[in-house]
């Protein structure tokens, strides 16, 4: 487990590339500390801090996923991104709001659309998550991954035409999505305020930026759909994004 320290108070845990807890709180100004862990050590740890789990496994068992976060100023731990956002608010209210009120509601449909929105591309990003982890996660990410999916795990992404139509339907999903957003007359999901339903749309595109490479060229074409905005979207937190 690689522990880095950013000043003192919340523990925040993660194993992934993505960013949602890491944005809020440096988006609140609250200070913490990251515990890296391992895909395989995950149950253990989250069971060790009192992480309840966030979802079941198809055989019924409970799943336990990461990011996580533990407060030692009131000895709270939770894992769920919606839960975690509602208590920062609650906990902290002289901090900027994630869940603005009356619109909790709105931001999990939004969130859950914007991430069902986005199914198709998961089978080019999983390969590509494989080369990038410890030696310890790339065996458990590998085992799981082909359990569920029935074949190699280099031959999840679609190749050739097949690739090229799943593409086109990724971009139109893109263009959906990027229609939501138009709607509020702002930059963001409420127009001009930064809420939660932003920072899963950063917190999501530079996920995908990191595991293709900012020079890839699946990155390159992402960043330069719909005028340029998902880039800027994502350029719109820059501030948020160090530890």
């Amino acid at each position: 487990m690689e522990n880095e320290v950013k000043g003192m108070g919340r523990t925040y845990f993660r194993f992934s590339l993505t960013d949602f807890r890491r944005f809020s709180l440096n988006y609140k100004g609250l200070p913490y500390k990251t515990v890296w862990v391992e895909y395989p050590d995950i149950e253990k740890v989250s069971k060790e801090i009192g992480a309840a789990p966030t979802s079941t496994k198809a055989d019924g068992q409970p799943r336990y996923t990461l990011p996580a976060i533990h407060d030692p100023a009131t000895g709270t731990t939770l894992s769920d991104g919606p839960t975690i956002a509602a208590y920062l608010d609650a906990q902290y209210p002289d901090t900027p709001t994630l869940l603005p009120a009356g619109t909790a509601a709105l931001q999990a449909a939004f969130n859950y659309a914007f991430s069902g929105g986005l199914g198709g591309i998961g089978n080019f990003v999983r390969p590509t998550v494989y080369t990038i982890l410890n030696p310890r996660s790339q065996e458990y990410f590998r085992r799981t991954r082909e359990q569920l999916f029935g074949k190699r795990l280099e031959d999840v992404a679609p190749v050739g035409e097949a690739r090229e139509r799943e593409w086109e339907k990724i971009k139109a999903d893109f263009d959906r999505m990027d229609g939501w957003i138009l709607k509020s007359g702002g930059e963001f999901v409420m127009g001009n305020t930064i809420s939660w339903a932003d920072i899963t749309i950063a917190s999501t595109l530079i996920w995908f930026k990191r595991v293709f490479g900012e020079n890839s060229g699946e990155w390159k074409v992402i960043v330069s759909w719909n005028d340029g905005r998902w880039g800027k979207r994502l350029h719109a937190f820059e501030k948020y994004q160090s530890e």
